[in-house]
Parts: C-alpha cells; sequence; structure tokens
C-alpha cells in the first residue's frame, strides 16, 4: 500500500491512446472536410463531438465543438499531432545522429500533392530534411498537423 492507500499497480498503467481532442467551430463540418479532404471515417457523432479516424487507425481524432470544458480556449495553432503515410520506419538523422521514426519520404511527396490537388491548406510547404520529407497542413479551423 502506498501512502494513499492504494495497492501497487499491474501491468501497464497507459496501455494506449483512445481519442486526441481536437477543437474545433463546428464537429459536423469539420468532420465533412477530414472525411472529404483526408479520407477519414466518420465513426461517431455525439451533439458537440464528432470521432473520426485514418481508415484502419484504432486512434480516434475528437473533434470538439464549443462546450463548457473549452474555458478560454480556442482552435487553431499547432497541435503537435503527426500524420504518418503509410509505413513507419526508423532514420537516423544525418546531423544529430538521433534516430526518428517516419514514414517514406516518397509516400510524404505523394500524399502531399495529392492534398494540394483536394486544395488542403499547409502552414509549412514539403520540405526535406536529412531524416525524411515533412509538411503542416491546416484543417478549416487553423489546427496544424505534421505530416511526415
Amino acid at each position: 500500500m502506498n501512502e494513499h492507500g492504494w495497492g501497487p499497480l499491474t501491468g501497464n498503467m497507459i496501455s494506449g491512446v483512445g481519442s486526441i481532442a481536437v477543437l474545433v467551430t463546428h464537429a459536423g463540418k469539420s468532420a465533412e472536410w477530414y472525411r472529404d479532404k483526408l479520407d477519414f471515417e466518420i465513426v461517431e457523432s455525439n451533439g458537440h463531438a464528432v470521432f473520426v479516424r485514418p481508415k484502419g487507425s484504432k486512434v480516434l481524432l475528437h473533434l470538439c465543438a464549443k462546450c463548457k470544458g473549452w474555458d478560454g480556449d480556442m482552435p487553431g495553432g499547432r497541435t503537435g499531432i503527426w500524420l504518418t503515410c503509410g509505413k513507419l520506419r526508423t532514420r537516423r538523422d544525418k546531423k544529430s545522429g538521433v534516430l526518428i521514426p517516419s514514414s517514406d519520404p516518397a509516400e510524404v511527396e505523394r500524399t502531399y500533392h495529392a492534398l494540394r490537388r483536394k486544395r488542403v491548406e499547409f502552414a509549412e510547404k514539403l520540405t526535406t530534411t536529412s531524416w525524411g520529407k515533412y509538411a503542416i497542413l491546416k484543417d478549416p479551423d487553423g489546427n496544424e498537423f505534421e505530416l511526415s
């Protein structure tokens, strides 16, 4: 028992990520954008929230429209969410020597151009680095995601 009277934890304390909240102005309209532009599937709609995910993924994006839980938060800006393209690979950054997981650069480039044809806005255009390629895309509310 610890100081709170709880017994020891068994197994992994955290076993995964169920969903990631992304603040949006209109959950339904945003879900349609994610479906039409990024080919996500709409999993469920619950009033102010719609859950979407990349096809085949277990991780959900919780598109959360204005509610009491927002407090002073607003949609827009860097989310810190990384969207992969195809199989993950691990490459060593030629400059720093750090091991970095990323998608195949050819897949990132192919996906970038496909999204541009769908008129997806990018905060940062396709960039080649010593470990691969990346770009930063924006949803209609200004939420930014790394594509790499």
